[in-house]
């Protein structure tokens, strides 16, 4: 498949290249600064440079795509200001109306609960913390997801609290909370892995399953 990762070269968005390359998919990376790029790409991932409010250089990258991966996250610098990302996601689902794009993987927090969920104590200290010490961030999130989830397209938003370095661990606990067990820390390895695996799985098609180690 030929899919197209936006925020491609985070911390969680170039290993999520690297996993679909490794799954034989075709990657096209958006990305800010070339000067990020991952010399391990050359030859092997096409790239469009810009930022998340050139509609141009979006829809270019989003051109002959199967599916969209969003890697991006809002910045938690509270010297931030305005909500750049809801604007660059409404590009991004835009261009991919334009084209025929029906398939959105992306990315969020358990302060977002699924339509199946009904909050938890865990659930609801995560959805505190991001009010109190990152509103900006948290507010940006929510008009994130509130246009995915709104869309009309097969979105699957991938949920996680407490990102970690370090190698996959490989097991995951996946599901949704009220239901499942889900702790708290997972690798980037294993949420880019998981991220990668719902290119071409419809298992999550319209869910936001919550993942952790």
């Amino acid at each position: 498949m030929n899919v197209t990762v936006f925020g491609a070269t985070g911390a969680i968005g170039t290993l999520t290249v690297t996993d679909l390359l490794d799954r034989g998919h075709n990657v096209t990376a958006y990305a800010r600064n070339p000067d990020k790029l991952p010399a391990s790409w050359r030859d092997r991932v096409r790239v469009v440079i810009g930022e998340m409010s050139d509609t141009s250089a979006i829809d270019d990258a989003v051109a002959g795509a199967d599916c969209v991966v969003s890697a991006l996250g809002p910045s938690l610098d509270r010297k931030a200001s305005g909500h750049p990302l809801i604007e660059g996601t409404r590009h991004i689902l835009d261009s991919m109306k334009r084209h025929g794009v029906d398939r959105f993987v992306g990315h969020a927090t358990p302060s977002i609960l699924d339509p199946r969920e009904k909050p938890t104590l865990q659930t609801r200290l995560i959805s505190l913390m991001g009010r109190t010490m990152y509103p900006r961030a948290y507010r940006e999130l929510l008009g994130m997801t509130d246009l995915i989830t709104n869309s009309g397209l097969r979105w699957t938003i991938i949920r996680f609290t407490a990102p970690k370095d370090g190698p996959a661990v490989g097991d995951l606990r996946v599901g949704f909370f009220g239901t499942d067990k889900i702790g708290f820390a997972v690798t980037r390895a294993d949420i880019a892995d998981f991220t990668a695996a719902q290119v071409d799985d419809d298992r999550y098609a319209g869910a936001a399953p919550a993942i952790s180690n």
